[in-house]
């Protein structure tokens, strides 16, 4: 192989173009291929030789030219986006350094700071004895939180099994997320036992249809043993009513979560602390940073207020092939962890929150939220368009109505389409009350009104050409 700094020298010359890209109106999102013509661009088999270096660099250059830019201005479609650069440069040097999480011994820096990172979390959410683990994804964060529910409700069913345990049921809203079926499947509890819950227009949880449908439950003979509220649902980015939750809960001492995947990071500004009353009480908290905190894919955290409360989940960890009877065992994350290897997601999060502080990320979320403010009066004072539910923090849903088809949510899947593959720019949809709606969600902080307007022009301009082809037709 050629001079490692000539090549390293080289691979990062394509980072630059890539992420200045990310910051100029006219530069797409995406150039967009169907998969076909993709597939003709790009090399993909692997040959029984191997290829040059500089060939390598060559498949790196397509792959950027080629991806989604999520940190384009330009990109509302998912819940997370941007670009973060201390946080880049821990993704980086977490490849270099290539350890796993299970001991001190083969990582002693990043297990001091994942314990940093899972105290302050803890402190932020009021849990003031509680304890955490970084995981692979909100929904791996939801399933250790049924996990733990299950194995509190019943301690001895992680050696047992389920064989002789009574039936269990879970209560979540009907706006939440599809991990808590998944997690049900995989833990043996059976997604027929989930228990929807009714919401209101704002996508919230009714505390009253909760309590009608525990008593149910437990009329039913079954053990009711875990109850999520949402903080921030995927759709209609809802708070769910905590206090409330908390207090039905308890009345059959059921587990409380609450899932923060998308809204979590909103804790971090103090004019939205009042959505987070009465996490306290609760049992367990999944925080996404690689959404609202602007890290890289992909940095979650389960949190518990238990101590101790992971490593009572598992059975004995006896294997001293890793674990070894030292003066740093007692700091080894491996004993409270499902897996065993597992990267170093927490140092990219320390790096980000060293250089941001506390009141950089506030001022970020702040950000955020103005954003979406403005964005919503915009399709608020636009008779073009029509407001489909109640901004609840950072996700707009709305439609287009156009003036030359009935077909309404017809029109706006095909206005979607077309702007998504125009690549100028991106932004989903869903469904409310059975019909089509965008929902434009702002998860990259550097986005500014400016960016906003760009967006707006764009959405109308195809908008506009589509309904003026329709009166043609």
């Amino acid at each position: 192989m050629q001079n490692t700094e000539t090549l390293l020298a080289a691979f990062f010359e394509l980072i630059k173009p890539y992420l200045a890209k990310s910051n100029l109106p006219e530069n797409k999102v995406v150039e967009y291929l169907s998969p076909a013509k993709l597939r003709q661009q790009i090399d993909l088999p692997v040959h029984q030789s191997g290829e040059s270096f500089e060939q390598i660099l060559n498949y790196i250059r397509q792959y950027l030219q080629y991806s989604v830019n999520t940190g384009n201005r330009q990109f509302f479609n998912q819940l997370y986006a941007g670009f973060n650069l201390p946080a880049f440069a821990g993704e980086v040097v977490t490849a270099l350094t290539n350890t796993s999480m299970y001991t001190y011994e083969v990582a002693p820096v990043a297990t001091l700071i994942e314990a940093e990172m899972i105290d302050k979390m803890c402190h932020i959410a009021g849990y003031e004895n509680g304890d955490g683990i970084f995981v692979t994804g909100g929904s791996n964060s939801n399933l250790m939180a049924m996990f733990s529910a299950r194995n509190h409700a019943l301690p001895e069913i992680k050696n047992t099994g389920l064989y002789s345990a009574p039936h269990l049921s879970a209560f979540v809203s009907q706006e939440a997320h599809y991990s808590f079926e998944t997690a049900a499947n995989l833990l043996g509890i059976g997604s027929a036992s989930i228990y929807k819950i009714k919401t209101s227009r704002e996508g919230k949880m009714l505390p009253g249809d909760l309590a009608r449908q525990m008593q149910l439950s437990a009329e039913k003979g079954e053990k009711p043993f875990f109850v999520a509220a949402t903080a921030g649902t995927t759709l209609l980015g809802a708070f769910d009513p905590l206090p409330e939750i908390v207090e039905t809960a308890h009345r059959h001492h059921a587990w409380v979560h609450v899932d923060g995947s998308f809204g979590g990071s909103l804790i971090l500004s103090p004019r939205m602390r009042s959505l987070f009353e009465g996490l306290e009480h609760t049992d367990s908290f999944t925080w996404n940073p690689h959404k609202l905190m602007n890290i890289p894919l992909v940095c979650s955290a389960i949190l518990v207020r238990e101590k101790g409360r992971l490593q009572k989940n598992l059975t004995n960890l006896h294997d001293d092939y890793i674990y070894h009877d030292t003066d740093t065992g007692n700091c080894d994350l491996g004993k409270k962890s499902v897996q065993c290897g597992r990267r170093v997601d927490a140092l990219k999060l320390w790096l980000a929150w060293k250089y941001y502080g506390d009141d950089g990320y506030a001022s970020r979320i702040d950000n955020l939220l103005e954003m979406a403010r403005y964005f919503e009066s915009k399709i608020k004072a636009d008779k073009r368009f029509e407001l489909m539910a109640p901004r609840q923090s950072l996700t707009v849903c709305f439609r287009y109505l156009p003036q030359n088809t009935d077909d309404a949510d017809d029109f706006n899947s095909t206005l979607r389409e077309a702007l998504r593959t125009s690549g100028k720019s991106l932004v989903n949809f869903g469904h409310l009350n059975g019909h089509f709606a965008f929902r434009w969600v702002v998860a990259n902080a550097e986005v500014t009104k400016a960016d906003v307007d760009v967006f707006f022009e764009n959405l109308t301009q195809t908008a506009g050409h589509l309904d003026a082809a329709a009166h043609i037709i």
